[in-house]
């Protein structure tokens, strides 16, 4: 939605909430106004207008009557009239919640999905045990995956990858929240921005979506970059090309995980067959039961 529209549709919010100026009036209005871009549209309004008050959302409900002040509600009209034009709540608030940390995002960074926190777990879940390993992060966008694991793993030595230098930003933003500085982020294309390194493991949430199926998404991900989500004319580009040069960065043994989408497990399965390098390849389903992450063993 274009800036012009956005402060359109403020003022005319603005107009019609000119004798609501009460928390429970607020957001009664709101969840309304908010019924058609959210199947939480009470929450979505309870989140928004918490921010503007600076208060958690307990304060909502244990003063419905209290009064929010002129400036307050036209802040929380203007981010009301975000949410309406279908920006995620996630860029609203500059923030999401994944795994064990909280990520700042924006435009420029994919917002981290709970799917993504199977590939988190099963990196863990296999190697886990061991005490010190180097890991690369394909793709990792607001670092989602690589500052996850390296809170859950401190001594791993993690290099994280992104072409996007706003992304790795971000990143880095991120990094210096969280104080895991043994993070090292480097800008360009999947393995071929890791260098000489060699690796123990190698992780990868990369776009996989085919160009044909983007207007079947588009509406829903308008806000979010789509080079971090279209991959080709069979969304298996990016996936093709990690499979098939991963191995050069693998330690003999080392392991390579990837995020796919749910109807794809069959061919990047056939993709890790056809190389020739890979054992024990492995498909698992996220919590909705779809194939949501394969990987395997180098040979």
């Amino acid at each position: 939605m274009s800036q012009r529209i956005r402060a359109s549709v403020t003022c005319i919010m603005s107009q019609r909430v000119m004798n609501l100026m009460t928390i429970e009036a607020l957001l009664h209005y709101a969840a309304n106004a908010l019924m058609a871009v959210t199947d939480e549209p009470s929450l979505d309004a309870a989140i928004l207008l918490a921010k503007v008050l600076h208060k958690p959302r307990s304060y909502l409900h244990a003063w419905p009557e209290k009064a929010v002040a002129t400036e307050e509600v036209d802040r929380f009209m203007r981010l009301l009239a975000n949410r309406a034009a279908g920006e995620p709540l996630a860029y609203i608030l500059g923030k999401k919640s994944f795994w064990s940390v909280d990520l700042l995002v924006n435009s420029d960074t994919l917002i981290p999905r709970p799917e993504t926190e199977l590939l988190v777990e099963t990196v863990l879940k296999r190697l886990g045990h061991l005490k010190t390993i180097s890991l690369a992060d394909l793709g990792t966008g607001s670092g989602a995956i690589a500052l996850s694991l390296a809170r859950e793993r401190p001594l791993w030595k993690i290099h994280a990858v992104d072409l996007s230098e706003k992304a790795l930003l971000i990143a880095e933003k991120n990094r210096a929240r969280l104080a895991l500085d043994r993070v090292t982020f480097h800008k360009g294309s999947w393995c071929h921005a890791l260098g000489d390194n060699l690796f123990h493991v190698i992780v990868s949430n990369p776009p996989y979506i085919a160009e044909g199926e983007w207007p079947l998404y588009a509406e829903g991900l308008a806000f979010e970059p789509k080079a971090a989500l279209v991959s080709g004319a069979d969304g298996l580009t990016a996936i093709r090309e990690i499979i098939q040069t991963a191995y050069t960065k693998l330690h003999r043994g080392g392991y390579l995980f990837l995020e796919h989408g749910y109807q794809q497990g069959e061919a990047v399965r056939d993709l890790f067959a056809k190389t020739g390098t890979y054992q024990g390849v492995i498909t698992l389903r996220d919590l909705s039961g779809h194939e949501r992450v394969t990987f395997a063993q180098l040979v």
